[in-house]
């Protein structure tokens, strides 16, 4: 379920609490060869399969960067902020990869709302985006996401 926010200021009353979670998502092979494919990281454990059954994790997993960039796919589905004329992307502080992405896993993105700071015209706000493993105590990754609002 998505967290909807009326307008930027309404993110104040906010930090400390835990917004949401995404829908979950699988992560299959073909996911993992097109992100190979993009950033021409082909290295074995993400891309042979026939090579990773006798690799440390038994079998392909996702490149870690894949799954950071996820969390763009996730915090909309998380968070909304309404009222706004533009939101910006401003990039991440801490990036952690606990655990890895076995091929075939399903991933989710959860979010807590860190802190929110008004800045010139708008306010700046630090989700902590963990993506989860389904079925495992460990993410996948934890990512402190910033995003600048600017009310329309």
């Amino acid at each position: 379920m998505t967290t909807v926010f009326k307008q930027p200021q309404d993110l104040i009353a906010a930090v400390g609490t835990v917004l949401g979670t995404s829908d979950w998502l699988e992560i299959d092979q073909q996911r993992i060869n097109l992100f190979a494919d993009a950033t021409g990281d082909h290295q074995w454990i993400h891309v042979d399969p026939e090579r990773a059954k006798d690799g440390p994790f038994g079998k392909c997993i996702a490149h870690g960067y894949l799954t950071l960039s996820l969390v763009n796919l996730f915090l909309p589905q998380i968070v909304e902020v309404q009222g706004i004329a533009m939101g910006v992307n401003v990039g991440c502080d801490r990036i952690r990869f606990p655990a890895p992405v076995p091929v075939g896993s399903r991933v989710r993105g959860v979010g807590e709302l860190l802190s929110i700071e008004e800045i010139k015209g708008g306010v700046q706000s630090i989700v902590r985006v963990t993506v989860e493993i389904e079925g495992n105590d460990r993410p996948a990754c934890v990512a402190d996401t910033i995003s600048r609002y600017f009310p329309s």
